[in-house]
């Protein structure tokens, strides 16, 4: 279990999250909405133990996640970040197989290496497995991340798996790839939480929404009870239209044409 207990999170003068409270259970995926600057990014840093928050607790599996050793950590929680840089002409293999680096000393065992296989082939990047990391487009590399991330707690169901804008560089098969994989492991008992811009998908795969503003919790329910034209419009400040799939009862949002009027005196 992850529960997070009225923490905040300032540098400087400046607050960028604000006494959040929520609490989530294996099995459940949540996605997290709001616009640029909302601190959603920051949220799930303070998650994964990369930042402190400035007070409030978060717990996993009611235990500070301050105080468990990296090692530990490693092995309970797994984290896919937006940008993931790399320098050196690492094989897509070796750098899913970094995702085991947690639970073997030497070399990796069989149990590793089947591992390996299945995100692999999960993933769609068992092709791409001897070719160079850098020679990877941006769509292919984040793939390859995540199948690292996925490497790290394959074996470890009840964990936890960040997803910071999963989709941000994939084309439409991939993004509803990408979270089709996160339901399912949801539904294999992992906790997994992500940040996404993309309304309509977090519509589609959620189980629960937490929306964000100006660093606080405005709203956190399914998409059922959350996801409305004025619930929109208070987060992102644009008009829509919500409707709902009579097939699969699922909400959907079309945001209505917005104004933008020029100068017909433009200087070239």
């Amino acid at each position: 279990m992850l529960t997070a207990e009225g923490i905040s999170y300032k540098i400087g003068q400046n607050t960028l999250v604000k006494d959040i409270s929520f609490s989530m259970r294996p099995g459940e995926l949540l996605l997290v909405l709001g616009a640029n600057g909302a601190g959603k990014s920051t949220l799930l840093r303070m998650l994964s133990g990369e930042k402190k928050s400035s007070c409030g607790h978060i717990k996993l599996y009611q235990k500070e996640i301050s105080d468990y050793p990296p090692q530990e950590l490693a092995l309970k929680r797994a984290v896919l970040n937006q940008q993931n840089i790399v320098t050196m002409a690492f094989s897509a293999e070796e750098i899913v197989m970094m995702g085991r680096y947690p639970h073997y000393k030497n070399n990796p065992g069989q149990t590793d290496l089947n591992i390996i296989d299945e995100v692999l082939q999960l993933c769609g990047i068992t092709s791409l497995r001897t070719r160079s990391y850098l020679s990877l487009s941006g769509g292919e590399q984040q793939r390859v991340q995540l199948a690292r991330t996925l490497a790290q707690i394959w074996d470890i169901p009840g964990a936890l798996l960040l997803l910071d804008e999963p989709v941000a560089a994939l084309d439409v098969q991939y993004q509803q790839q990408t979270l089709a994989i996160a339901r399912q492991l949801a539904k294999r008992g992992f906790m997994v939480l992500g940040i996404l811009h993309d309304i309509n998908l977090a519509a589609q795969y959620a189980d629960r929404i937490l929306m964000l503003k100006k660093g606080r919790k405005w709203y956190d329910g399914s998409p059922a009870e959350v996801l409305s034209s004025k619930s929109i419009y208070e987060i992102f400040e644009i008009d829509s239209d919500i409707y709902t799939n009579p097939r699969t009862l699922k909400h959907f949002f079309i945001p209505k044409d917005v104004p933008i009027e020029l100068n017909n005196q433009i200087s070239i």
